[in-house]
């Protein structure tokens, strides 16, 4: 092609030191991002993520496509110095995320560290020209899982209320709670991995990448960047209704099993067909339209070449000094970077008292899968009556050791629409439980129903010593914790009670608050503050 600019291999003069240094460079950096490495790794067993692994070839490429239209770099480059100070934001970003333990912060400032090393070796004003395949590595990054489990619920909302309404149009019977789906015989849960978002992550990743490949006017890009989400949730609804309108007609067996999984597969070559349908569309709105094979320029001649300019990289001053620094803060860090936080002193929960005053209580076990989802090191589910009390309350803590890795507490504003609840009210209460280790504090309060039961529930991120009412600021907290006392452990603490026919809400809140002065005593000993 005559835009390709690819000096052959044998003009490049061998140069060792260079790509030496390079090389040094590249191996100095794994101490200090390994925790990123590790996370990112585990990120990708998961089927959510399992595309992850092509995120960096992918990049690779863009990246080689780019240098194979360009000149070799001038070999007085003169503006590195911003590429440096980019690296060197990137290490101090590292550092932080190791001392706080947050594998999610070290994953993020190794794609800083990658800008920064492309723009120390190719100076400022070429190594801008190169930031898109490094901005597409952000695909190969997992969500923080606060925020997964928000847009996870939120798409599971998104996507039951569309197929309910396309199963209505369908003149299928169908009633939403939550997001359990009631077609009368059979109940459709909308669980987790019918959230959309095992297409959404792959989906956008493709949609950023048909961008860069599609020729065509800036605006065309824009467009298909911004329909892969939109078209995926539509998509998924369409699946969702699908599954109902069999299982409707032929049994409960049609959501389960390989033809689920086939559906899914369905469902997502549907989008990248869409994808390529509504490039071939904008092209018609162009003077000169292109036939569909050559919109997509996948023209892949020229690489190897390209991949032996390494052998001519030069010894500067800037690539140098990126090799000292990134070495010297990664034997830093192996060698003062360890972890003396003492451990912490806790009790087990299988120790927490069932009999506490005239309240009596019968512990209970999660569920595998729901244990598995709620991921906590420890938890305790007690259920209390006491004589002359109306009706039991449900005493719930998890407890985890580390809130920067796995899971995470998730809020209960995630959990309830899993098991068709709905949230009737939420707000943020104060209570004052004097004589307890607590003392005045502020909850969150909450109205939860189903159909016509209605519970009372209370709940708070017991956080180091801190009650906490927005899992947002338990985020920030942790980091910072973590930071400066090199603690991250916390705590969901939950009462539920129902609220029975003919009961007012007010003696719903005056028996939680009966059990919660008796139970908040031992509480420390088992979540420490």
């Amino acid at each position: 092609m005559s835009d390709i600019a690819t000096p052959g291999a044998r003009s490049i003069p061998l140069r060792p030191a260079g790509l030496g240094w390079f090389l040094l460079l590249v191996a100095g950096s794994v101490p200090l991002f390994l925790l990123g490495l590790m996370s990112l790794g585990q990120a990708w067993i998961t089927p959510e993520y399992s595309y992850g692994p092509l995120i960096p070839v992918i990049s690779l490429y863009l990246f080689l496509r780019e240098l194979r239209r360009m000149p070799l770099p001038a070999a007085d480059v003169a503006d590195r110095g911003r590429g440096l100070a980019v690296l060197g934001l990137a290490l101090v970003g590292a550092v932080l995320g190791n001392m706080m333990q947050v594998p999610d912060v070290v994953a993020y400032a190794l794609i800083l560290w990658v800008a920064g090393l492309v723009l120390t070796v190719f100076g400022w004003a070429r190594g801008t020209r190169h930031m898109l395949p490094v901005l597409h590595l952000i695909f190969m990054l997992p969500l923080p899982q606060f925020l997964y489990w928000k847009v996870n619920i939120l798409l599971q909302h998104l996507s039951s209320e569309i197929g309910v309404w396309v199963l209505d149009q369908a003149n299928v019977p169908v009633f939403l709670e939550g997001n359990v789906i009631d077609l009368g015989v059979y109940k459709l849960q909308v669980a987790e991995a019918c959230s959309g978002l095992r297409y959404l992550f792959p989906i956008l990743s493709f949609s950023y990448l048909f961008a860069i490949l599609y020729r065509g006017p800036r605006w065309h890009k824009l467009l298909l960047v911004l329909t892969a989400a939109p078209l995926t949730v539509v998509m998924n609804a369409l699946r969702i209704a699908m599954i109902g309108m069999m299982v409707d007609r032929y049994g409960i067996g049609q959501a389960e099993g390989v033809l689920h999984a086939f559906e899914g597969w369905v469902v997502f070559l549907i989008c990248i067909a869409l994808l390529f349908a509504l490039a071939a569309g904008l092209q018609r709105t162009t003077a000169n339209p292109m036939p569909l094979a050559e919109v997509i320029d996948l023209d892949t001649r020229g690489f190897l070449p390209i991949l032996r300019r390494m052998r001519g990289l030069r010894v500067s001053p800037a690539l140098v000094a990126a090799a000292l620094m990134t070495i010297g803060v990664s034997a830093g860090w192996l060698s003062f970077g360890a972890d003396h936080a003492a451990p912490l002193s806790r009790v087990g929960f299988a120790a927490f008292p069932r009999q506490i005053g005239a309240w009596q209580g019968g512990a209970l076990t999660l569920d595998p899968d729901v244990a598995q989802v709620l991921a906590a090191d420890d938890y305790v589910d007690i259920t209390y009556a006491a004589p002359g009390e109306r009706d039991a309350v449900n005493f719930f803590v998890a407890y985890y050791k580390r809130q920067t890795e796995g899971e995470g507490i998730h809020s209960p504003e995630v959990c309830l629409p899993v098991g068709g609840w709905e949230i009737f009210s939420l707000a943020r209460m104060p209570v004052d439980m004097a004589g307890t280790p607590y003392g005045r504090f502020t909850l969150n309060r909450a109205v939860i129903q189903r159909g016509t039961t209605r519970q009372l529930v209370y709940y708070w991120f017991e956080q180091r010593g801190r009650r906490m009412t927005n899992d947002f600021a338990v985020k920030a907290s942790v980091v910072w914790d973590g930071l400066t006392r090199g603690r991250t452990d916390g705590a969901l603490v939950r009462y539920v009670t129902p609220i029975d026919e003919g009961e007012t809400e007010a003696a719903a809140d005056a028996r939680l608050q009966r059990l919660m002065a008796a139970t908040l005593p031992a509480l420390p000993r088992f979540v420490p503050f």
